[in-house]
């Protein structure tokens, strides 16, 4: 912990938008004022930190966004920053109007970026902002709740399709390294199968699958697939439809819809409490941590702890789906 007063902090948003990020914004510039502090929002994320895109933050910059979605700071993904010079030009930016803390608001390679800041003596705090809940040390990342849903709404709309017209369809979510989104909608949802990073399924089970519900007098069937499945979508779909086992074939890729929407309660109250936590713990002199929400609580998570590593998924939600596609 630092023994440095602190007078000025800074707020940034980075990688991938999530749901929530404005509220975590508004928590982070109210709880700074609240406890005396000068607070800058950072435009851009690392990129605007190099840059020295600063903005000043009061109470009324921050009102009436709790419930956009998005990031009023906006988000770029930098290459440069993780040079050591470019390091260097953000440290520089900060040290000129007195910066001297910092909270990440982002996802695994957000935390990586602030863990380089935090090795050249950098105050920093990060808050987890993923919809993939990828993000381990956490239960929750802000987003993920209201990506869930938004997918879930899309599924409930493609199921009275699918029955119309006996059809199979292939819903395609975000999650490269981590399927807790496909897992969780297709749980929710009662999809027939389920296609994620972490459970080497070959296409031939899927077809497979497939003609079973149809043999079993299905109307429908609902496979979700990950981004980050072995096999193309496409290619998967083309296999099915190959092997002619009764369903005509659909593809949908929700894509980026699942990163858009206004933040649920459940997305800004996690958003509130964290940045709050953020700004206290920046107070109380914390650096290199994270806010974790580990049952009910928000608890500082170490960098050392996340770095490197994705939150794995629950077997026993696995194997839920499994039982319940019966």
């Amino acid at each position: 912990m630092s023994d440095k007063k602190l007078q000025t902090i800074g707020v940034m948003t980075s990688g991938g938008d999530a749901p929530g990020m404005n509220s975590c914004v508004r928590a982070v510039v109210r709880t700074a004022i609240a406890s005396g502090l000068k607070v800058y929002g950072i435009l851009g994320a690392y990129e605007g930190l190099m840059h020295g895109n600063f903005q000043e933050m009061g109470l009324r910059d921050v009102g009436g966004i709790l419930q956009r979605g998005g990031t009023i700071l906006q988000t770029r993904r930098s290459t440069a920053f993780m040079e050591p010079a470019g390091q260097r030009e953000a440290i520089r930016q900060m040290n000129n109007i007195g910066m001297d803390g910092l909270v990440v608001i982002g996802g695994d390679g957000s935390i990586t970026g602030a863990s380089k800041l935090m090795e050249h003596g950098v105050q920093v705090v990060g808050v987890p902002g993923s919809i993939d809940n990828d993000i381990t040390g956490t239960d929750m990342c802000i987003g993920t709740d209201t990506a869930l849903n938004t997918i879930v709404d899309a599924l409930d709309k493609l199921r009275d399709t699918a029955s119309s017209h006996n059809r199979a369809f292939l819903v395609e979510t975000m999650g490269r390294k981590c399927g807790y989104l496909a897992l969780i909608a297709g749980l929710t949802c009662g999809a027939e199968m389920v296609l994620i990073p972490e459970v080497d399924h070959e296409p031939s089970e899927v077809v497979r699958a497939i003609g079973d519900a149809y043999l079993r007098g299905k109307t429908h069937a609902i496979i979700m697939v990950a981004e980050g499945y072995k096999t193309n979508i496409n290619d998967l779909a083309a296999m099915i439809e190959a092997a002619d086992v009764g369903f005509t074939t659909r593809v949908t890729i929700l894509g980026h819809i699942q990163r858009g929407g206004k933040p649920t309660a459940y997305d800004r109250w996690l958003a509130t409490r964290m940045g709050v936590r953020a700004v206290e713990y920046l107070v109380e002199g914390r650096s290199g941590v994270m806010t974790g929400l580990n049952g009910r609580e928000i608890v500082p998570v170490p960098f050392s702890e996340i770095i490197g590593t994705y939150r794995q998924i629950s077997p026993e939600y696995y194997a839920l789906a499994r039982m319940l596609a019966q």
